[in-house]
């Protein structure tokens, strides 16, 4: 039978190696998130780039005002579509990202709540007759920051969810101003 502070000790390198492993597991995804988000504004950089020059020389070899205006309007609609689709994809990576470290989130608080609960259960064994109360009080405590928990986390989760639905919205809406848009401006 080992002594408290032992199973303390034991709980605490425990408890050290699973916040290690928590927070290496947590930067690796953040990681992987900044850098999709690091390789999609690389290949829009790229291709804006391209386009750009290839848009400047067909600029410049129109032959009157008339087909400058046209080709204008020509690239409203496509650079609109480039401008969402972008949008969607930041939202995508981002949405994604934040679901995988919710996901490790959740996974080591619940790994930690049954560790402490088992730690508690085991430490109650060896109390001295007469200290149940603060044994109760323990587990009561542990109960309540498990509840107070638990409903921090479906409201986190509610708001993320709000934030998700108003960014898609948004972007919907934009699509639907720059198709009108586009369509208004070569109708003239």
């Amino acid at each position: 039978m080992s002594t408290a502070a032992e199973q303390f000790s034991a709980a605490a390198k425990a408890n050290f190696e699973s916040n290690l492993a928590l927070y290496t597991d947590f930067t690796t995804k953040a990681f992987a998130g900044v850098e999709k988000l690091i390789d999609l504004n690389l290949s829009a950089a790229k291709a804006s780039l391209e386009e750009s020059t290839a848009t400047t020389q067909k600029f410049f070899a129109a032959k009157d005002p008339q087909e400058f205006f046209s080709l204008s309007a020509a690239l409203a609609q496509p650079n609109a579509e480039k401008a969402i689709a972008y949008g969607r994809h930041f939202a995508s990576i981002a949405s994604s990202t934040q679901a995988e470290l919710t996901k490790v989130a959740e996974a080591q608080v619940a790994e930690t709540k049954r560790k402490v609960v088992e730690f508690v259960d085991q430490a109650s064994k060896n109390v001295p007759p007469g200290a149940e109360g603060a044994v109760a009080f323990v587990k009561s405590a542990i109960g309540s920051a498990n509840a107070g928990y638990e409903q921090f986390a479906k409201s986190t989760k509610q708001a993320v969810e709000t934030i998700e639905s108003n960014v898609n919205t948004a972007v919907d809406q934009l699509t639907q101003a720059a198709t009108k848009g586009t369509a208004h401006s070569t109708k003239k």
